[in-house]
């Protein structure tokens, strides 16, 4: 692909970055449609986010997507916000347009799309979510929307102000929605081990595992797991986390974060471009997956 004076710009932004696959997901998406466009990825470990906003909206990016932790802070710097992302109190995705920066969220459709996709069916059944961060404000609110019938979502109580906000959230999600959901403290083993057993999807929507920490794991240990439930852990980096091997070796059906992304991304993608992208186009030669099993067609992606 070659870079011209004509060429958009898109890309990503959070911290850190430098693991992201997604530069290379765009980039040969672009390539394989022949579209003047570039993805690349900005660290702002020593930058402004605001600043950083401001300067990609004055050099005519024609969009980007926020990674941690930046996924609720970014809303003070959008003039609009989609339908989904109002809900969740989100972003992962900014679409510049008309002079404007318009905040929406394409996580929680990776999300359910990618549960589909590995072949599970999870509308009007119960879903634990652990975390209340961005990404998990983003998968309950299309969950919700969707049909999912009730969510548990944890968050730690010491941390107030966050959960405050999660309990806000939880307010949002059944004024626009008919789902039952519930805010529950973290640290409330008890309660997590009911609503696990409870629950046909457990959701892991937390750094808990995450590279370069990746002794850390989310539940107490393997006895709050059981064969049969479905546990997603959002994280791709690593590949398998503690709670992945853990969830595996406890007979549950196991994926990651890696289906979400991709699903993500066509989303985000079509946003910038109003282009629908074959999600092959994101998954071949990147990821060390077998992307063709994954998707039965090339029509439905």
């Amino acid at each position: 692909m070659e870079i011209t004076g004509k060429t958009k710009l898109t890309g990503l932004i959070g911290t850190p970055v430098a693991h992201s696959v997604s530069p290379q997901m765009h980039n040969e998406a672009f390539r394989q449609l022949n579209l003047d466009y570039v993805y690349l990825a900005f660290d702002l470990a020593n930058t402004d986010l605001g600043t950083a906003v401001h300067g990609l909206q004055a050099i005519g990016a024609k969009g980007f997507n926020v990674t941690m932790p930046y996924k609720v802070q970014i809303l003070e710097y959008m003039d609009e916000l989609t339908p989904a992302a109002t809900i969740a109190q989100a972003c992962n995705t900014v679409i510049a347009k008309d002079g404007k920066l318009i905040g929406h969220t394409t996580d929680g459709i990776g999300f359910m799309e990618s549960v589909a996709d590995a072949g599970h069916n999870i509308i009007g059944k119960k879903m634990t979510v652990l975390g209340a961060g961005g990404a998990a404000t983003a998968i309950c609110t299309q969950a919700a929307l969707d049909g999912v019938s009730d969510i548990d979502m944890f968050q730690l109580k010491e941390f107030t102000e966050e959960y405050e906000r999660a309990l806000a959230f939880a307010d949002r999600v059944r004024e626009h929605t008919s789902c039952n959901i519930n805010v529950y403290d973290f640290a409330d083993t008890d309660q997590m081990r009911k609503s696990i057993s409870e629950s046909a999807i457990l959701t892991n929507a937390t750094n808990i595992g995450m590279a370069p920490h990746e002794d850390g794991c989310p539940i107490l240990d393997a006895s709050m797991l059981f064969p049969g439930l479905i546990v997603c852990d959002i994280i791709y980096n690593p590949r398998k986390t503690k709670l992945y091997q853990m969830a595996e070796a406890a007979g549950c059906h196991v994926f990651n974060g890696m289906y979400m992304l991709l699903f993500q991304g066509a989303a985000s993608f079509e946003c910038w471009t109003g282009e629908k992208c074959r999600l092959k186009l994101f998954g071949r030669n990147i990821f060390s997956i077998n992307t063709t099993a994954r998707y039965t067609s090339e029509q439905n992606t």
